[in-house]
């Protein structure tokens, strides 16, 4: 039976697999198809927001207007860069076996993340997950993306589960403000390129190096059954 009504509420990118980098590259080539030029380190600290936050910012850092079009040429240029790159992609050590854990200790666990189902279902794929048959909320299905708090808030609904008692667990500082706003208990990883530091100012009450190691340490954070 499930052990105090806990459920666990990942992140994707950066969390269960290894993609920010292929992320990272995939924005760069999309902004240089554009005649962009911006330094890859400051793609990767907006990695985690939903894509149109986040080329909003990034363009706010260069001299370059705005407009609904060049937003949506950046989406599909990435998406389709990401397609390419995703063959490097791997889930990262120990994901699948926490998503087994989980499923086996019968505690509820759902995946949200600020991609767009055209690129998540590539990583859903490798970690083995059904989005026809797991509870996976992505960019399509909400408002508003990380930071703001939706994607958890639906992601909990999905499971029909108090967002009080979740555990949100992401890589990246935008992962741990929306689930400060979200009011549940933030966990971090490294495996996205964030400092320990960084997520803890966040509001990460725990951070571990990957699922792995999460898992080792599971009962910490209210994952035993």
């Amino acid at each position: 039976m499930a052990h105090n009504d806990v459920s666990f509420l990942f992140d994707l990118d950066g969390t269960l697999v290894d993609s920010v980098y292929q992320h990272v590259l995939a924005w760069q080539e999309a902004l240089h198809a554009a005649d962009i030029e911006l330094s890859v380190w400051r793609i990767h600290r907006r990695i985690g927001m939903s894509g149109g936050l986040f080329t909003e910012m990034l363009l706010r850092e260069v001299a370059v207007e705005i407009t609904p079009t060049l937003l949506e040429t950046l989406q599909k240029q990435h998406a389709e860069a990401y397609g390419r790159l995703v063959k490097w992609v791997r889930p990262l050590p120990g994901a699948a076996s926490l998503l087994e854990y989980l499923t086996r200790a019968q505690i509820p666990w759902a995946i949200a993340t600020s991609g767009r189902m055209a690129t998540a279902k590539y990583n859903l794929e490798l970690l083995g997950v059904d989005p026809a048959q797991a509870a996976v909320i992505t960019r399509d299905e909400v408002r508003r993306a990380k930071p703001d708090p939706d994607l958890f808030l639906a992601a909990a609904a999905r499971l029909k589960t108090d967002i009080a008692a979740a555990v949100i667990v992401g890589d990246s500082i935008w992962d741990m403000l929306a689930a400060r706003r979200a009011r549940g208990l933030g966990v971090g990883v490294l495996s996205g390129g964030y400092g320990q530091d960084e997520l803890e100012r966040s509001g990460a009450i725990r951070v571990y190096e990957d699922p792995a190691d999460l898992l080792r340490h599971i009962d910490e954070i209210g994952g035993r059954t």
